[in-house]
């Protein structure tokens, strides 16, 4: 059974760095980040880790582990948020106390996504793939990220839906701040392989394909384990987004997944946006989706609100889904069983 954290009303956060720390010149940005929180009415506990950035890392893997494991077993704090992702979260999985976790959100994307998807898997224990803390600045929040609040604060036994975005961003202006943060300009259109409606059902699991690709084989991995423990083999509904993988490395990394066992009970594949995917001697992403679906014969959608290119919706790990596909629009209803 899963076991689904709540998140009421003043609730404390947890910001620690186990990815990617804060460079000094972007600290500004980090307190921007902490003030609004603290403006809308949660409390915020601000890790050591978070200020600091030095080789591809916050902090040495044992002292980013040290900082996260004491905010996972702090009962006083109900949800945990890093400012960001980053590249090597992977190296403090061995240190996390995954049997002493008390059971809360963890909030992100990116590298963070390796450990949400671990901590599910290992404990059963539902987590939470959306907006990081930095993106949570601004005066106002758009409407697709801003359900991430909502979806937190669904109780065990209860739906939530989330619609597809009204539009999406193309590229960053950092010189051209918003009160959004974000500049959506682009229509959104959810696309289906077959071109044809698509509706699919399962237990959502994934995150960002570059890096929880890299759990398979070790104990943080073990999908088939978890498919028995916590959710009485119902199929699985996975979701990926692509930060950096050429169309060929993403396609090495679905057969990996295949050959390990991943989509041996799978009902459907999402596919967020992806500014990636860039093109191997015209093998264009299109065509590893095409490809997938022979081999597994179950529906794919991509181009969904999920990942790098935002908005993205609040995807929960552990939770049931039914998703629906039509005329470019998507509807995601969550349930928590």
């Amino acid at each position: 059974m899963i076991h689904y954290p709540f998140l009421q009303e003043g609730a404390t956060i947890g910001i620690p760095a186990p990815s990617s720390g804060v460079e000094a010149e972007l600290h500004g940005l980090l307190r921007q980040a902490i003030n609004r929180m603290e403006s809308r009415g949660f409390r915020t506990i601000v890790g050591d880790t978070v200020w600091t950035q030095e080789k591809a890392k916050s902090a040495p893997a044992r002292i980013r582990a040290q900082e996260l494991n004491a905010m996972l077993q702090n009962e006083a704090i109900d949800l945990i948020v890093p400012p960001w992702g980053g590249e090597l979260l992977i190296e403090i999985l061995e240190h996390i106390e995954f049997d002493q976790v008390s059971p809360k959100w963890i909030l992100g994307y990116s590298d963070t996504s390796v450990l949400l998807l671990a901590l599910t898997l290992v404990r059963g224990i539902a987590t939470a793939h959306g907006t990081n803390l930095i993106d949570l600045r601004g005066e106002q929040t758009d409407p697709t990220t801003s359900r991430w609040q909502t979806v937190l604060s669904t109780s065990r036994g209860g739906s939530v839906a989330q619609q597809s975005s009204e539009s999406y961003q193309k590229e960053w202006q950092h010189d051209n701040p918003t009160p959004w943060i974000y500049h959506l300009t682009e229509p959104t259109e959810w696309k289906s392989v077959t071109g044809a409606p698509a509706q699919m059902k399962g237990r959502l699991l994934g995150g960002c394909i570059d890096v929880i690709r890299h759990l398979i084989g070790t104990p943080y991995g073990d999908v088939t384990s978890f498919q028995q423990q916590y959710i009485g083999n119902e199929p699985i509904l996975w979701y990926f987004e692509n930060c950096e993988l050429s169309t060929t490395d993403l396609r090495r990394s679905l057969v990996q997944m295949k050959l390990a066992g991943w989509f041996a009970n799978c009902s459907g594949i999402l596919f967020g946006r992806s500014a990636a995917n860039h093109a191997i001697e015209n093998y264009e992403a299109e065509d590893v989706y095409q490809d997938l679906t022979r081999e597994l014969g179950v529906p794919i959608v991509y181009d969904m609100d999920c990942g790098h290119v935002p908005p993205q919706m609040t995807l929960i790990n552990g939770a049931y889904a039914e998703v629906d596909v039509k005329d470019g629009k998507g509807m995601v209803v969550q349930t928590f069983r």
